[in-house]
């Protein structure tokens, strides 16, 4: 259940002593950032600002994740599970997350491949506008888009090519080179990888 101002009262509150485990996880990487916990207070206080806000269980009072380092949790969506007495948070954090100054509290856990993707794709928006010296993808940026676009068409040609002659290790190096430019390519269009999944999910739906 997504959770709104309006049906709140409906999470398990009294099952749980009126303090809720919440996981708040990267809502672009997928990778789990904290755990913490709300109680109704906290809950509301995250739905009115945006910004995740817990009881802390040590000072006895509510905390919004950042009030004192910057690094907060901007809400994307907040959920509950199927018996309504945990919740998970997904957000767009600014800055790390865990106090050891890491992205996420877990950082000795591999995460998954995908999250790699979302990682670069971050990167790659950050080199738009920087010096063309400063790197290849800047470099790619200042030739402009119809060069992009070129060396995403090469790129395919390139992978298409591997996989006809069954070059498994040039099949994989060249399907690498062609998703790094097609995400250069995107952002250069300010578009994002999320963009095109939303299509592919409106796909699968019918």
């Amino acid at each position: 259940m997504i959770i709104t101002k309006q049906n709140v009262e409906k999470l398990a509150w009294d099952k749980m002593d009126n303090l809720m485990p919440c996981i708040v996880q990267n809502a672009l990487s997928g990778k789990v950032l904290m755990q913490g916990f709300m109680n109704q207070d906290a809950l509301d206080k995250t739905l009115d600002t945006g910004l995740v806000t817990f009881f802390s269980r040590s000072k006895q009072r509510l905390w919004t994740k950042g009030e004192e380092s910057g690094n907060s949790l901007n809400l994307v969506e907040i959920t509950c599970d199927c018996d309504y007495d945990s919740i998970l948070a997904l957000v767009n954090p600014v800055g790390p997350t865990c106090h050891t100054g890491t992205e996420t509290c877990w950082f000795d856990s591999k995460s998954p491949d995908v999250s790699f993707i979302a990682e670069l794709e971050q990167v790659i928006a950050s080199r738009k506008g920087a010096d063309a010296d400063s790197s290849y993808t800047a470099h790619l940026f200042s030739k402009g888009i119809k060069r992009i676009a070129q060396k995403v068409g090469e790129e395919g040609v390139e992978t298409a090519l591997a996989a006809t002659v069954k070059d498994l290790d040039e099949l994989k190096n060249e399907s690498a080179d062609l998703l790094y430019h097609l995400l250069v390519l995107l952002q250069a269009s300010d578009l994002n990888l999320s963009d095109v999944v939303d299509v592919l999910k409106e796909r699968h739906s019918k």
